[in-house]
């Protein structure tokens, strides 16, 4: 016994004799080694090391600490904290298997966060990720920061971000005991704001929801979420009440990294659930330019791919807003429509240049970073003169090929429909276009006040393929087939009469304001695309009291028509001015006409024999025969439907 009690002395004396001389700084070195290796970078403590083990919350401080930069961003620190103090709960990790951090106390500590245009960043510690993980630290009771320091350069996001964080009970003023980050600086070389503000960082129990509320302002765009964190710094698992507000809905890339849809002015509110990389944004609604939306959306990332998914809807359309998806702007865009700065100037420029299709390129590295698949659907349309009743469409982007199949716009009767491909896997895209007009009535149509001067059946296709980076680049080397028939229905005979130029007959009709109608026998058009120019294979309209074939082109390169459309009466005609109609110009305002340079040699003619031989004999070159029979419309059909126009042959 009296062995062993000098051994047990013995021992309690080396421990107090070790306690007293040893040196915690002597294990600088070990424990930055050990940093080193879980942060796989330098990890170096210049200044002293102590420790208060003796407790069951022992703690330790470190004084200039230095994070260096991975090795693939060079020399530098990538943080510094001239001073730092962790403590932990030691019950809660014998008896419960956590880890808690019952103390983290930093003193202006500075952080430079980076990103390159590849994606690699330094914040992301351990082995590189196929999908990127949310910031999860261990519970912190109380965690305190004092003036930190925070910048962030993202070449990828295109942003340049300084700030200020603090977590400072002592302050006074705006943000005192509570967590606060604020800051400046460019985002796409627009001005960019950020303020978050948290609930105090004392006492924290980690198993109650923390609160917070953040505003990012980047130029004219605004986003607000206000929400909890599931479990305190555990930024995987968060729910929060978004508002959204904004230009343009493309300019959110560089805020969520997804490559939205160019959109009018915007302002969407809606609750956003967050699971590790899997964003959930249910109850969405609220307006986009004229129209409403609403709906869900999913924003997830697996092998460093963003993918969205969702169903949305409207409940009225205003068609003129699907104009900025393709680049162009709304029109009245100039005269107070609504519509974002740069779509105003999209404007300007077209109405500068007289064109109505937009150069806007497209960003086929933004299609080529993400995938998705959407549906939507608007329950009606406003579409001005065009009798559009609804939109139906869903958007799949795989790998850089974007499929809208279907792509569907209901009328009163039939529908536009068919399928949209942009393939921008290649360095230029390439575009399809396949639509359908089917079971489609001219009236519908071609309204008028007085009744519809045409009245009928009408079908229609195009198939086109191009290549362009804009839609005026892809309609300037469109090339494929359109056709459009009028298989039966009937028009004004007054219209009709005047495709064989009858002025004696048109002119009687015009004055007693006579309506009655012809039947139309068939009428065809049908085109050829090569780079961008539509030349007509068959123009061909047949009435019941004339037949008018004609021909002529549509340049998409210059965006104007030229067509003459020549009549011949069915019957004989006393008086009658073999001048073709024309119709040209610019696409946005063509101009009908008459070419009296036709008529004009008529009317010399009939002049001269007038004076050196009768009167009767004036009249003479303006009689025309009726020579022309009725169009063989079953062939002409036929021919047409194997172009791909979905008609049905006429009796």
């Amino acid at each position: 016994m009296r062995w062993l009690g000098a051994l047990i002395g013995l021992v309690v004396l080396a421990m107090v004799v070790f306690a007293l001389m040893f040196q915690w700084n002597w294990l600088r070195g070990p424990v930055s080694r050990y940093a080193s290796a879980q942060l796989q970078r330098t990890v170096v403590i210049h200044g002293a090391l102590t420790a208060h083990p003796w407790s069951w919350t022992p703690s330790a401080t470190a004084e200039d600490v230095t994070v260096a930069e991975p090795a693939w961003a060079g020399p530098g620190q990538m943080a510094t904290l001239p001073r730092l103090t962790l403590s932990l709960d030691l019950k809660a990790l014998i008896f419960r298997g956590k880890v808690i951090l019952p103390l983290v106390d930093a003193e202006h500590p500075n952080v430079a966060m980076r990103r390159d245009a590849s994606g690699r960043n330094n914040w992301t510690f351990g082995p590189p990720s196929a999908t990127p993980q949310p910031l999860k630290l261990p519970p912190i009771r109380h965690f305190t920061i004092n003036d930190g320091r925070l910048v962030l350069d993202d070449a990828r996001r295109k942003l340049h971000f300084a700030g200020r964080v603090s977590s400072n009970e002592q302050l006074t003023g705006w943000g005192r005991g509570r967590f606060t980050l604020t800051g400046w600086g460019t985002l796409n070389a627009t001005p960019f704001l950020a303020q978050v503000l948290g609930g105090p960082l004392i006492n924290v129990d980690p198993d109650r929801p923390y609160a917070f509320r953040s505003d990012v302002r980047a130029g004219a765009t605004h986003v607000i979420a206000q929400g909890t964190i599931a479990h305190p710094f555990d930024l995987g698992d968060m729910q929060a009440e978004l508002h959204l507000t904004g230009p343009d809905l493309a300019d959110l890339y560089y805020l969520t990294g997804l490559a939205l849809p160019s959109t009018p002015p915007y302002d969407l509110v809606g609750h956003m659930t967050r699971d590790e990389a899997r964003f959930d944004i249910t109850h969405l609604s609220g307006r986009i330019g004229s129209s409403d939306l609403a709906g869900h959306v999913v924003a997830n990332e697996v092998g460093g791919r963003k993918n969205l998914t969702g169903t949305l809807a409207s409940r009225r359309l205003k068609l003129a807003d699907l104009t900025a998806v393709i680049g162009g702007a709304p029109r009245g865009a100039l005269r107070g429509t609504i519509a974002s700065p740069k779509q105003k100037a999209v404007a300007a420029k077209l109405a500068a240049e007289h064109r109505i299709l937009p150069d806007t390129p497209l960003d086929i590295s933004r299609l080529n970073a993400m995938d998705g698949d959407v549906r939507y659907r608007a329950e009606s349309v406003d579409a001005g003169s065009l009798p559009v009743r609804q939109v139906i469409m869903r958007a799949r982007l795989d790998h850089g090929l974007l499929t809208v199949d279907p792509f569907s716009m209901v009328l009163p009767q039939g529908a536009l429909a068919g399928d949209i491909r942009i393939d921008a896997r290649k360095s230029t895209p390439a575009e399809g276009v396949d639509l359908r007009l089917s079971h489609a009535r001219v009236e519908t149509l071609l309204r008028s006040p007085k009744g519809p001067p045409v009245e009928g059946d009408l079908e229609g296709r195009a198939r086109l393929a191009s290549v362009g980076d804009s839609v005026r680049a892809a309609a300037a080397n469109a090339g494929g087939t359109v056709v459009v028939a009028i298989p039966r229905g009937q028009m004004r005979q007054r219209l009709a009469e005047l495709m064989g130029v009858n002025v004696t007959k048109s002119l009687f009709m015009y004055l007693a304001k006579d309506n009655k109608p012809t039947p139309i026998r068939c009428a065809v058009a049908e085109f050829q695309a090569h780079d961008g120019v539509l030349t007509t294979q068959r123009l061909l309209i047949d009435t019941g009291v004339t037949q008018a074939e004609g021909k002529g082109v549509i340049d998409l390169r210059n965006e104007t028509l030229n067509f003459v459309l020549a009549g011949k009466p069915k019957k004989f005609r006393l008086i009658r001015i073999a001048a073709p109609i024309t119709v040209k110009g610019r696409l946005g305002s063509p101009k009908i006409g008459v070419d009296v340079g036709k008529a004009a040699g008529q009317l010399g003619v009939g002049a001269l024999l007038g004076a050196l031989v009768s009167p009767f004999a004036a009249i003479l070159p303006f009689v025309a025969p009726g020579t022309a029979r009725d169009a063989d419309c079953g062939a002409l059909l036929a021919e047409a439907a194997r172009h791909g126009a979905p008609v049905s042959a006429a009796s």
